[in-house]
């Protein structure tokens, strides 16, 4: 075990590992300290100077990046001698800036524009005749566009590509106050993680192209959720607005630090997920292919379940916990059998060493803690004598629509698909960001999801599916 030691901070008393980074110190009890070249994820580089502390003894300030903490140091980040040295280095940042921050997507979310607001010099002190200037609108590739002149220069990024993703697609070209990020001759930014840089940038210099010019960012509101796209469940925020006279739509996912499941990443295919949620919706409940109420469609899947026997509930692996619980319930009610056979979201081409992981579905780990049945034989054998088949959202039947042959099906899904088509009753659900629940990892982390999304014609969740129909049973409306 690493030992402790006790210092100061603004006159505060903290205890920290002997030898840690006193920046991390700082970070992790959200003491300010302005920094740019700085990341957790990526370590030290000492190239922005802007995390200058103070420390009694010390002749002159340092950098708090590479500063190991020490018995009884005293460290100042405030203080009038602080901040004007922070402050000179931030107006040597500002000499060749773009003043863009109208049309700059990063504005709201920038720490340069969130330093210079602190700094408190609204007028230039150095006057040229001539910014310096560079190329802006670059393509990257990988969803990405560069804006040479707004960059600060921080490396986040090449450290990014060379420690973390290994590919090295981008560097730091020519020199002085000439320096540009950019990439290698034929080596356009291309790996499942690129971009992870546009966040890592302190500034507007890296930006998505598939988020540019969307929306501003103090219009939106969060909450916090977890990839649904594999097993590995990121953390992620989701960024969404109710415009007027719309729908609340969702603008983009951000990865959210946790540093025991992502760490403080996110793959690209699953940060670009969130357009799945609002394409190709179902909607409209039907029975026998004809538009009904929803109550209609209540009603009969209860009579369905309950006055035929041999039912079988064939799960997603990507319903919550809840869900499956309630529908675990409701299965041994009506002496039906429960399946959560789903095969076709094992995708090897798709894991990795890294994030990403072969199993895409969210939740398949609930299954073994449910002592839920996922064995192709177990579904083959239950499948054949059934009658009924409740499937919640799982398409495995979309590539094997003859096993359905007569039978009677009542399909749940939250997007079109073609078992739809074979259900005699077809109800409309809420869609994986629309519902709150518990999800297990690959790991077995537990991770709760509280969503916000406030939708004019909110989707019932499988949980509030069967408390409608246990509440239609109390009633006497059944």
């Amino acid at each position: 075990m690493s030992e402790l030691v006790k210092f100061s901070v603004n006159g505060e008393e903290h205890e920290a590992k002997k030898g840690s980074l006193l920046i991390d110190t700082l970070l992790d009890r959200d003491i300010h300290i302005p920094h740019f070249c700085y990341h957790q994820a990526l370590g030290k580089d000492g190239n922005c100077r802007m995390c200058m502390v103070e420390i009694e003894g010390q002749k002159r300030p340092q950098i708090a990046c590479d500063t190991p903490v020490k018995e009884g140091m005293v460290v100042r980040t405030k203080g009038e001698n602080i901040e004007k040295v922070r402050k000179d280095i931030l107006e040597l940042e500002l000499i060749n800036h773009p003043i863009d921050c109208p049309t700059c997507d990063q504005a709201g979310e920038c720490k340069l524009q969130d330093y210079y607001m602190e700094s408190g010099f609204y007028e230039s002190r150095v006057n040229v005749s001539q910014k310096v200037t560079a190329r802006k609108r670059v393509d990257l590739g990988s969803n990405v566009m560069l804006d040479q002149e707004r960059c600060v220069l921080c490396t986040r990024c090449v450290r990014f590509c060379s420690e973390i993703t290994g590919t090295n697609e981008l560097g730091v070209i020519s020199r002085a106050d000439h320096s540009v990020i950019g990439t290698f001759p034929g080596r356009p930014l291309d790996n499942p993680y690129a971009m992870n840089v546009v966040d890592l940038c302190p500034v507007g210099a890296l930006t998505s192209k598939d988020f540019r010019f969307k929306q501003r960012v103090w219009f939106m509101e969060s909450f916090d959720a977890i990839c649904n796209g594999c097993s590995m469940g990121c953390n992620i925020h989701v960024d969404h607005r109710k415009e007027k006279y719309k729908d609340d739509q969702i603008f983009r996912f951000r990865p959210r630090v946790n540093k025991d499941v992502n760490g403080w990443f996110i793959c690209d295919e699953g940060r670009l997920s969130y357009k799945n949620e609002e394409e190709n919706r179902f909607v409209t409940p039907l029975v026998n292919s004809t538009e009904t109420e929803f109550s209609n469609t209540v009603t009969g899947m209860y009579k369905t379940i309950t006055e035929k026997n041999d039912t079988l509930f064939v799960l997603d692996p990507s319903l919550s916990l809840e869900e499956m619980q309630n529908i675990c319930k409701l299965a041994e009610a009506v002496k039906g059998e429960v399946t959560g056979y789903s095969p076709q979201y094992i995708d090897e081409t798709f894991g990795d060493d890294y994030l990403r992981k072969s199993d895409r579905s969210a939740n398949r780990a609930s299954f073994k803690e449910l002592n839920i049945d996922e064995t192709e034989e177990g579904f083959n054998k239950k499948i054949a004598k059934a009658k009924v088949v409740v499937i919640l959202n799982n398409n495995y039947f979309d590539q094997n629509l003859d096993a359905l042959e007569g039978k009677t099906v009542i399909g749940c899904f939250s997007h079109n698909c073609l078992t739809i088509s074979k259900a005699t009753i077809a109800i409309p659900i809420a869609s994986f960001y629309e519902k709150s629940g518990t999800y297990i990892n690959f790991e077995g982390k537990k991770q709760k999801v509280i969503s916000k999304l406030k939708k004019d014609n909110p989707m019932e969740s499988i949980s509030s599916l069967i408390e409608h129909i246990k509440s239609m049973v109390n009633k006497g409306s059944l």
